[in-house]
């Protein structure tokens, strides 16, 4: 069973592992694939039309099958690997630990965001940004800038209070706890991670940075969490809903897989705490 760690708790040989297989899944071509795949989804998912990964109830479902079909890529390439997640409620700052050369590399230079240390700076010849929205070819980071913070344990816990998944409108202006955790309602959760990060991050090609799969591991277990906490609540809409995916309707790209599916991680996979 494969175990999702905490990123702060990894050892060094599993950060290496970890590094290693995304490097090759990159070479190979399949990790742009990814990239290629979500940015798809950012532009064709809007607050009145169809939407299936942003903005609507299966944002959780979909990120869900998304990071799965990842890990299994990763452990295509080494059956150890595991997504470790980045709890940024602890790990709050541009010196913690998954920003090592090590492990995922540090902040961008103040003139133009480039990371220059890392696996995945421009300088080790690895990493070459090849699905884009602009010219740069480098990956770009600026962690924290203009004194933007990271959520809070106290946010998240007020947002894991919620009692229902989410309600209509089922969009960026529903008041649920799917959309406060997405981050366009309240404290904004998962959407002001992405911001803080900055750079790739915080565009619809965000996968560019390897970041991108800790961050929505945790976000992931965070969905856990709720349910956990939620045991009674179940995933809205359930049915007959238009331009959203209600219980038993599949998922594109896939159309195998419906979020009915994919209410319950254990499966598939465990985490190293509750």
């Amino acid at each position: 069973m494969t175990v999702r760690k905490n990123q702060a708790a990894l050892t060094t040989d599993e950060k290496r592992r970890f590094v290693a297989a995304v490097l090759e899944l990159k070479r190979s071509g399949r990790y742009d694939e990814f990239v290629r795949t979500h940015n798809a989804f950012i532009l064709a998912d809007t607050d009145n039309g169809e939407r299936t990964g942003h903005r609507s109830p299966s944002f959780l479902p979909w990120h869900r099958r998304f990071l799965l079909e990842f890990e299994q890529a990763l452990q295509s390439v080494d059956s150890s690997v595991a997504l470790p997640y980045w709890d940024w409620t602890a790990d709050r700052t541009a010196r913690a630990s998954l920003w090592a050369p090590d492990f995922l590399g540090g902040d961008g230079r103040s003139l133009d965001g480039r990371v220059m240390d890392g696996p995945f700076a421009a300088s080790a010849g690895n990493w070459p940004v090849n699905v884009r929205v602009d010219g740069r070819t480098f990956l770009r980071r600026s962690l924290g800038a203009g004194g933007r913070q990271l959520p809070t344990r106290a946010e998240v816990d007020s947002v894991l209070a919620i009692p229902t998944y989410d309600m209509p409108p089922w969009n960026s202006a529903s008041d649920g706890f799917r959309n406060h955790l997405e981050g366009w309602r309240g404290v904004n959760l998962h959407n002001r991670v992405h911001v803080w990060v900055g750079g790739q991050m915080a565009t619809g090609v965000s996968p560019n940075d390897p970041v991108f799969w800790l961050h929505h591991a945790f976000v992931d277990k965070l969905w856990a969490d709720w349910q956990r906490l939620h045991p009674q609540a179940t995933y809205l809409p359930g049915g007959g809903t238009p331009n959203v995916v209600d219980l038993g309707e599949t998922m594109k790209p896939w159309n195998d897989v419906r979020p009915a599916d994919l209410l319950d991680h254990r499966p598939h996979y465990t985490f190293d705490a509750a």
